[in-house]
């Protein structure tokens, strides 16, 4: 018998929540196979079976346990299931299987309208062309109405396309090319009926056994100093992805779908080392529309805006123990966890309403000033960075704001953001401290006039009342145009939130902490 424990996910992270078992009790599963899901305060991630056989569950679904704490038991002494234990329910669907050649073979009926084009959505107002990543389903494949054919690129975001009604799909583009909108991506025959099972050979039970090989395939293009999660495995097949530009953060070295995330997000990571042989290789690759659109705005607001900026420090002991003493409450009462980015949010609304300058941009001749906060986020993704916004953030809990965090964050990382999520902010809150950063200057999101950058928490020795200790610091930044903010309200507007986030009380208007956090 053998313990499943919480591995280390993050230098900062004492916990994790368990979001759902894969796997029932007692379930025989094979060495590498998911059997859970977990998630931290910044992240969700796959935990896998470390040896084959009887899977007996020890933790249950929503439980919060710190690192290190015993999820699951695998006895490994149990034998595998028979291959014949399984063949009745294989073997059971047998007789419709061998009807169905002549369910397909009757495609052809008038059912539809003929042939039905698919041309490029308008996705915003200001875009004009988008980028065909992906062909989801293959030239003269039969699919339904609704179904996703296609992953397309704007300068803003990435989006699915879907069939509009049911046939042949016939494909008028190819990836990677560029397509203006209105243009046709595709073209559907509805006159060729959909099979009601046209998805059902993949279920076949000749296939069935065959399953977990063909799951496991991939894993044997990873090194032999190096596992990998089956999803990760076929994420790195799929994508084609260097195992050794990974670095693995599961047990035993174990790299899992995160770990492959972040090596596309962040190709520049790939290493040198270990490469045997000299080589001078250089490699292009097209620059995608969001990069193009990353470059673009990021030149655009360092020469156009009067930027400098100002720095402080936070001494994060109050947070971190209101954090540790009603995290529990806090998310039995509302579901999420009580993390950082709440309290900045809420800061930075209070300090905005409080310095109106710092909030607003600047339109022509015009100042425009908002009287709320509608506050981006910015996001890192497998395709480069994003800013969600979050609206009305002075009107929210702080149970809102996690929320609604935790929403956008899943969506980006997903490539599920609409335009309207991306679009309206008023001011962005950025941090860099999840990668380790300890101090930066972060770039204005145009057309906002200022941007806060959190950074890494880090142990320092301090002088308070005269004495040297050790408190958990963490520097801020605020970018900010100095065309509209002056020295005088930036400062202010910085200090203010290092107010606020020391005294998180104040966060609370006043109320009693402990009634307050469990009503926000």
């Amino acid at each position: 018998m053998i313990e499943i424990k919480v591995p280390p996910v993050g230098e900062s992270i004492s916990e994790v929540t368990l979001l759902k078992w894969t796997k029932k009790d007692g379930d025989y599963v094979q060495r590498d196979e998911v059997i859970a899901e977990l998630e931290s305060e910044k992240a969700t991630f796959e935990v896998n079976a470390e040896l084959a056989g009887v899977l007996k569950l020890v933790a249950k679904e929503g439980d919060s346990l710190p690192i290190g704490a015993v999820l699951a038991n695998v006895d490994e002494t149990a034998q595998a299931p028979a291959a014949g234990a399984a063949a009745p329910q294989a073997a059971a669907p047998a007789p419709e299987a061998k009807a169905e050649p002549q369910v397909a073979a009757a495609p052809a009926v008038a059912v539809g309208k003929g042939v039905i084009d698919m041309k490029v959505p308008t996705v915003g107002e200001s875009i004009s062309e988008v980028t065909l990543l992906k062909w989801v389903k293959n030239d003269g494949d039969l699919v339904k109405r609704d179904e996703v054919i296609a992953e397309l690129e704007s300068e803003k975001a990435t989006f699915e396309l879907n069939a509009e009604e049911t046939g042949q799909l016939q494909h008028a583009a190819k990836e990677g090319d560029v397509i203006k909108i209105g243009d046709i991506i595709a073209k559907i025959n509805s006159d060729v009926a959909v099979p009601d099972k046209v998805a059902a050979p993949a279920a076949t039970p000749a296939k069935t056994p065959a399953q977990p090989a063909a799951v496991q395939a991939p894993v044997t293009a990873v090194p032999n100093d190096l596992k990998a999660s089956p999803v990760a495995a076929a994420m790195i097949a799929d994508k084609k992805v260097d195992p050794k530009s990974i670095t693995p953060s599961g047990p035993n070295s174990k790299i899992l779908k995160h770990d492959v995330l972040d090596a596309l997000a962040h190709p520049g990571k790939q290493a040198y080392a270990g490469n045997d042989l000299f080589t001078r290789n250089v490699r292009k690759e097209k620059m995608s529309n969001l990069r193009k659109t990353i470059s673009r705005r990021l030149v655009e607001s360092k020469n156009t805006t009067a930027m400098l900026t100002t720095f402080n420090e936070v001494d994060m002991t109050r947070i971190m123990d209101i954090r540790k003493q009603f995290k529990d409450k806090f998310k039995e009462s509302h579901g999420v966890n009580l993390g950082f980015m709440s309290f900045f949010t809420k800061a930075c609304a209070i300090a905005l309403g409080e310095w109106p300058a710092v909030n607003a941009y600047i339109d022509g001749d015009e100042l425009v000033y908002h009287d709320y906060a509608d506050i981006s986020i910015a996001v890192s993704t497998p395709r480069g960075l994003t800013v969600p916004v979050i609206r009305n953030v002075e009107s929210l809990s702080m149970a809102d704001i996690e929320k609604t965090v935790l929403q956008l964050a899943a969506k980006a990382r997903d490539n599920k953001l609409t335009m309207e999520e991306l679009q309206g902010g008023t001011f962005t809150i950025t941090n860099g401290g999840v990668f380790g950063s300890l101090m930066s200057t972060p770039i204005i999101n145009l057309p906002q006039s200022a941007i806060l950058g959190m950074h890494k928490i880090q142990d320092r020795p301090m002088a308070v009342n005269g004495q040297v200790v050790i408190r958990p610091m963490m520097y801020i930044a605020l970018s900010y145009d100095h065309r509209i903010i002056d020295g005088r309200e930036s400062v202010s507007f910085l200090v203010r939130v290092k107010e606020l986030l020391e005294n998180p009380e104040l966060l609370l208007f006043g109320k009693d902490p402990v009634k307050t956090l469990l009503e926000l």
